[in-house]
């Protein structure tokens, strides 16, 4: 029997659409149920604490004065007019671009070593562990393990017969802890790649070298180009993370000496709790909330082209 003239006829003469409808419904609710505990907590421990944060960057005197008044821009406009926050930013520029730079060209030449037919299995094994280190350790341990070496009185110096303060020195400080963080992060760049080139087929290579490829040819026209999408996805996530950083800096110069190390966590940090402005580290908070958006979002755009 058909009686289908329209959907709400099919609905009240059949009721067959109305069962599936029923389905799809109590589909949907069962989904949203099972989410509910995830959404909750990301409501109550992301959402609930980015909103109160704004709320702060228009207020002034937040947190100790019970009755703070509203300012609009006015912490915005002082922010942005403070020279230290432009340090704070070239500082975190330069901290961010070198450390990425050096993460990629670092990872992707241990990992093109590694994957290379030329090692024995066991210097692969060897080289892979020693590569690898630096990724067990915590930041706490690095910063105490590179502040003992870097000491006026440390193996670097009796290394180099030198007692250059390589912590404390206003033109050495910031290239110091730069080096320090590529050293610690490269190994993410590492094992990410290697995956990467073991997953090109050696088909491509070989059809390169019978096309009369070189080995810089192959580098640049089959390895680069499977591994492209891996770079772009490691490079937004290492910018991301990186200038972001917060606990090396801290632990090894303190943003000092004379603000050279300063970067933008640092400079949010001292505003809060160092001289108890909140309402202005709110409002740096919520800068850096911004640029780093920026960034998410290209990560996300690439991350659906990829799909």
């Amino acid at each position: 029997m058909s009686l289908r003239t329209t959907d709400d006829t099919e609905v009240i003469v059949t009721g067959v659409s109305l069962s599936r409808r029923r389905r799809q419904l109590r589909k949907t609710t069962e989904s949203y149920a099972f989410l509910s505990p995830t959404m909750i907590l990301l409501f109550v421990l992301m959402i609930v604490p980015i909103i109160m944060v704004i709320g702060y960057s228009f207020q002034d005197n937040v947190i100790l004065n019970k009755s703070p008044e509203f300012v609009g821009i006015a912490n915005y406009v002082e922010i942005l007019s403070d020279p230290g926050f432009w340090k704070a930013t070239g500082n975190t520029i330069l901290f961010t671009v070198a450390s990425v730079v050096a993460h990629l060209v670092l990872g992707l030449g241990f990992a093109m070593m590694l994957n290379s037919p030329l090692l024995g299995g066991f210097a692969r094994s060897v080289f892979r562990a020693l590569y690898v280190l630096p990724w067990l350790f915590t930041v706490a341990v690095i910063a105490v393990l590179w502040r003992m070496l870097l000491a006026p009185n440390g193996v670097v110096n009796f290394l180099l017969n030198t007692d250059i303060e390589w912590l404390a020195s206003p033109q050495l400080a910031l290239g110091t802890i730069i080096f320090i963080n590529i050293w610690a992060g490269y190994p993410f760049f590492m094992v990410s790649l290697l995956a990467g080139l073991q997953g090109i087929p050696n088909e491509l290579n070989e059809a390169a070298t019978v096309d009369g490829a070189g080995a810089v040819q192959r580098f640049w026209n089959v390895t680069i180009p499977q591994l492209r999408p891996i770079i772009v996805s490691l490079v937004l996530l290492d910018l991301i993370w990186t200038s972001q950083q917060f606990a090396l800096i801290w632990m090894t110069t303190g943003g000092g000496p004379i603000d050279v190390t300063e970067v933008l966590s640092t400079f949010t940090y001292k505003l809060a709790f160092a001289k108890y402005d909140f309402s202005l580290a709110a409002t740096s908070a919520v800068l850096v909330l911004l640029m780093s958006m920026v960034l998410a979002v290209f990560y996300v755009r690439h991350q659906k082209a990829r799909d």
